[in-house]
C-alpha cells in the first residue's frame, strides 16, 4: 500500500486556521525551509513572500537563531516566570527597553500576538480601576485587527473574524484612520467619544493596517489622536505585532510618532518565527498603577510560558541580526526595489493602489472579491502554481519578504505578480 502523504493524513484529525474544510483544498505539505524558501514533500520550491505571516524576518532556519536555542536549550530549558527570573529574559528587557521608544520601561511577557494585547487592554482598564475609577470604553479605528482573544477581538473590527462574537465583547467606539485630508474630521468624531464615554484605551496598529489590507494612514493624524487622548488621561496601546522589528523602514512604526504610546504590543518577528513568544511593554505610570500593600492590585496575569528561556535566546539572537549591516542592507535593497516596482506597475488599468511601506508593498486591484472566496482563491492557486506564497487579503496582494530574500527571488515575486495583473 502506498504511503499516504502529509496532506492525506492531515485531513484526519486536524483542524486548521482562518480554513472552511468543507470546501477548502487540501493544505500543502512543507517537508523543508531555509532562508525564503519553502520545499514540499514531492521537492517543489516556494518562495516565502510574506515571511510566515511576517515572522520569519531573518530567513527560515537560520542558523545564528537555532545555534543560539540550542546554546540555551543546554543551559536552562524552562523555568516558571512567577518567583523566579533567568539571565535571556533580563537581557533581553535590557535590550529591548534601549531600543524602544524612550518612554518604554517595563517588560511583560506572554506567549502570542493576542495575548500581548490581551495584556495590554487588561493593562488599561485596570489601570484606572487600581485609581479607583470605572472606564469601560476602547477605542479602536475601523477595520483594525489585533487578535483573536476576546479583549483583542473585541478591539478587532473585521466582521469575518468577529461576527459570531459581536454579543460578547467589549464596549468599543471606532474611529476611521486620519488621511492627510481627514484628520480634523476624525479628531471630532474622537472629541465626540471622549465627551460621551468613559474611556480607557485607544489601541491602534501604527500606520499600516495589516489584514485589513496593509492600509497605510497618516503619521500626522495619528500623532493628533494619540496627543488629544493623552490630554483626557487615555492611555494608547500601539499593537506593533505586525509592524515591529524593522518593517516599516523604522524598527518600531512608533519611532515615527512625536507622540509616544503608553503600551507597545510586541510578537511575530520578535522570536523569528521560531518561537511562540510576545511581550506587552509600558511606561513607568502605567507600571506605577500597580504598586500597591493591597495584592489584588498587582497584574493577576500569567500565561504558563511567560519569558521561555528559548524564545528569550531566540528574540537576542534577532535583535543582533535586526541591527547587523548585512540585514540593515538588505531592508535597504527591498524598500528600493518595492518603490521602483509600486512606480512601474502604478498605472496599470488592473491597479487601483499600489504603496509601499519599508519593506511592505500592497496592491489593490480593480476587482471585486470577498477576502474569503472563489476568486481570492483563484489569485492564491495562480501564485501558488509559479512558486509564490502571497496570501492576498480580499483584492489586495501584498508583499512583505524576509529580509534575507535574495534579488532574484524578490524580482520572481514582482514578475509573477505582473503576469497575473496580465491574467485576471
Amino acid at each position: 500500500m502506498k504511503a499516504q502523504n502529509l496532506s492525506e493524513r492531515d485531513k484526519k484529525h486536524l483542524w486548521h486556521p482562518l480554513t472552511q474544510h468543507k470546501t477548502a483544498a487540501a493544505p500543502l505539505g512543507i517537508a523543508k525551509a531555509a532562508g525564503a524558501v519553502f520545499w514540499d514533500e514531492e521537492g517543489n520550491e516556494y518562495i516565502d513572500g510574506i515571511a510566515s505571516w511576517y515572522t520569519a524576518m531573518y530567513g527560515h532556519c537560520n542558523e545564528y537563531i537555532t545555534n543560539a536555542i540550542s546554546a540555551q536549550m543546554k543551559q536552562l530549558d524552562f523555568v516558571i516566570f512567577s518567583g523566579f527570573t533567568h539571565e535571556p529574559a533580563v537581557q533581553l528587557s535590557e535590550r529591548l527597553v534601549k531600543l524602544l521608544p524612550d518612554n518604554q520601561e517595563k517588560i511583560f511577557f506572554n506567549d502570542n500576538g493576542s495575548t500581548a494585547v490581551e495584556a495590554g487592554i487588561k493593562m488599561a482598564l485596570q489601570y484606572y480601576h487600581n485609581k479607583g475609577e470605572k472606564r469601560d470604553t476602547l477605542i479602536a479605528f475601523e477595520d483594525g485587527f489585533h487578535g483573536d482573544t476576546f479583549g483583542a477581538m473585541s478591539a478587532s473590527g473585521i466582521s469575518s473574524y468577529n461576527g459570531p462574537f459581536n454579543d460578547f465583547l467589549l464596549n468599543v467606539k471606532r474611529i476611521p484612520t486620519p488621511k492627510e485630508d481627514t484628520i480634523e474630521e476624525v479628531l471630532v468624531q474622537l472629541e465626540s467619544i471622549l465627551q460621551n464615554h468613559k474611556c480607557a484605551a485607544f489601541i491602534f496598529e501604527p500606520l499600516v493596517q495589516g489584514a485589513a489590507g496593509m492600509k497605510f494612514h497618516s503619521v500626522k493624524g495619528l500623532d493628533a489622536l494619540i496627543k488629544k487622548c493623552q490630554e483626557h488621561n487615555i492611555l494608547c496601546i500601539a499593537d506593533e505585532i505586525m509592524t515591529g522589528f524593522g518593517k516599516t523602514g523604522k524598527n518600531f512604526a512608533s519611532e515615527y510618532l512625536e507622540n509616544k504610546p503608553d503600551i507597545i504590543c510586541l510578537s511575530k518577528a520578535l522570536t523569528a518565527g521560531i518561537f511562540p513568544l510576545s511581550i506587552t511593554s509600558c511606561c513607568k505610570a502605567v507600571f506605577d498603577a500597580f504598586l500597591s500593600d493591597e495584592v489584588h492590585k498587582g497584574f493577576f496575569h500569567a500565561h504558563t510560558f511567560s519569558a521561555h528561556p528559548l524564545g528569550c535566546a531566540a528574540a537576542l539572537a534577532g535583535l543582533d541580526l535586526l541591527e547587523s549591516p548585512e540585514i540593515l542592507e538588505r531592508r535597504t535593497y527591498i524598500k528600493n526595489a518595492h518603490e521602483h516596482f509600486v512606480n512601474e506597475i502604478k498605472g496599470h488599468l488592473k491597479v487601483g493602489n499600489a504603496r509601499c511601506m519599508g519593506i511592505i508593498m500592497a496592491i489593490d486591484l480593480k476587482i471585486e472579491m470577498e477576502r474569503y472566496g472563489n476568486l481570492r482563491d483563484e489569485l492564491y492557486r495562480f501564485l501558488m502554481d509559479r512558486g509564490v506564497i502571497l496570501r492576498p487579503l480580499g483584492n489586495t496582494i501584498y508583499v512583505l519578504p524576509p529580509y534575507v530574500i535574495t534579488n532574484n527571488q524578490l524580482h520572481e515575486i514582482y514578475d509573477v505578480i505582473t503576469e497575473l495583473l496580465e491574467t485576471f
